[in-house]
């Protein structure tokens, strides 16, 4: 799959969109809204593997995170930090997409209301409907957050068992992890007919006002992850790991690059192995920390897909209440700590957050049109983030170590 020819039918579509709004052309307007079974199908095929997909990376996930309690203080210290770092990220996140949206033009949203989950339910409600009567029944009718929150728990009991019982299991939600991914990359190199299907009848019903807005989500998500870096890793840095921010910085740069260029946590492991040594940080704190952070550590991630969802809930004019608010935040929450290491995965585990707010899934594909610029951003402070972990978990060891036992 290629992100420039994603990005290539993103533009393509929003200019036979933008045209036909423009002009008015009976012709175009057909033209753009009979590419419209492209982005259907392709959304079909999204949603067909998001399920699972999403299922064995949260399973996987909790796994590791049992795993690495075992291991001590240190796997403690790390998860708690992934933990505390994820939940401001989505606030900031929406906070900074709340603030950017005052300057955006208002946009005809370009599905009918009829369309959108209107009726969301009370707080009390929301909380009970996540446990799930019958988790395959919530799989059949696409409700994720149920389905989360059950793969938590049976996570969760999994680890509990012995290890011969246990390892079974997780050996098949491996196996059925490559399998996924394998088939999420097939559909991926279906991307670019799929944005232009979504794109251009979607812009021949909101006009110019759209591709204004998508450019204020791009700059406001970009502003957003700096911000998160100043008030959240850098004090972390300083406060905890007992380093200078200017230090941390100008020893992070090689990781926060490699993270900007391959857009992957994994590739850029290496390079945060040897900065974190460069930073003097301990060989068992950066052998432990960074490998478990590149797994599950996503705050970049987390930042993008709070901005999203509040976002594409202004441009399909949903309003955000307290309990989608909340279903959100957690939905958020859970699928950024298991990212899956494909393309664009922050977008494809964003359905379960759409879904508490009501947001039509062929969002996504105008997302996934201009993931590029922002997954850059983000993936660059992913990486730093681990960097900061594993800088906060040495600080605090060392003074566990200095203390009283």
């Amino acid at each position: 799959m290629s992100q420039i020819a994603i990005l290539l039918g993103l533009l393509l579509g929003l200019a036979l969109g933008i045209t036909a709004s423009v002009t008015g052309s009976p012709g175009l307007i057909a033209f753009a809204e009979g590419v419209a079974p492209f982005g259907e199908a392709f959304m079909r095929a999204i949603q067909m593997v998001v399920i699972p997909l999403v299922g064995v990376t949260v399973f996987m996930g909790v796994a590791k995170i049992s795993d690495s309690r075992k291991l001590g203080r240190l796997g403690g210290l790390s998860v708690g930090f992934f933990w505390l770092t994820t939940l401001p990220a989505i606030l900031i996140g929406m906070g900074v997409m709340k603030l950017a949206l005052t300057f955006a033009p208002k946009v005809v949203p370009p599905t009918s209301m009829d369309s959108v989950a209107s009726d969301l339910p009370g707080i009390i409600d929301f909380l009970i409907n996540l446990i799930p009567r019958n988790p395959f029944e919530a799989a059949a009718a696409g409700s994720l957050l149920p389905i989360i929150v059950f793969t938590v728990l049976f996570a969760a009991a999994t680890a509990k068992l012995p290890a011969e019982k246990s390892a079974p299991l997780l050996s098949l939600a491996e196996s059925a992890s490559d399998v996924l991914i394998k088939l999420v990359y097939w559909v991926l190199w279906t991307a670019p007919l799929g944005v232009f299907g979504l794109a251009a009848p979607v812009a021949a019903r909101t006009g110019i006002a759209m591709l204004q807005n998508l450019g204020i989500f791009i700059l406001a998500v970009v502003v957003g992850l700096f911000v998160f870096m100043v008030v959240v890793f850098l004090p972390a840095v300083r406060f905890f790991g007992g380093m200078s921010p200017g230090r941390f910085l100008k020893g992070t740069v090689g990781s926060y690059m490699m993270g900007f260029s391959t857009t992957s946590s994994v590739a850029s492991l290496p390079i945060t192995i040897k900065e974190a040594r460069q930073l003097d940080l301990s060989p068992e704190v950066s052998t432990l920390v960074l490998p478990l952070a590149a797994a599950i550590n996503r705050p970049g991630s987390a930042l993008f897909q709070g901005a999203a969802v509040i976002f594409m809930a202004s441009v399909y004019g949903i309003p955000v209440g307290p309990a989608a608010l909340v279903g959100a935040v957690l939905a958020t929450f859970l699928a950024a700590m298991t990212v899956a290491p494909v393309p664009s995965a922050s977008i494809v585990t964003m359905v379960p957050a759409f879904n508490a707010v009501g947001i039509p899934l062929p969002a996504l594909g105008v997302l996934l049109g201009i993931d590029r610029v922002p997954d850059m951003f983000r993936s660059g402070m992913n990486v730093m983030g681990h960097v900061a972990a594993a800088t906060t978990v040495h600080g605090l060891s060392n003074k566990d170590a200095e203390g009283p036992i």
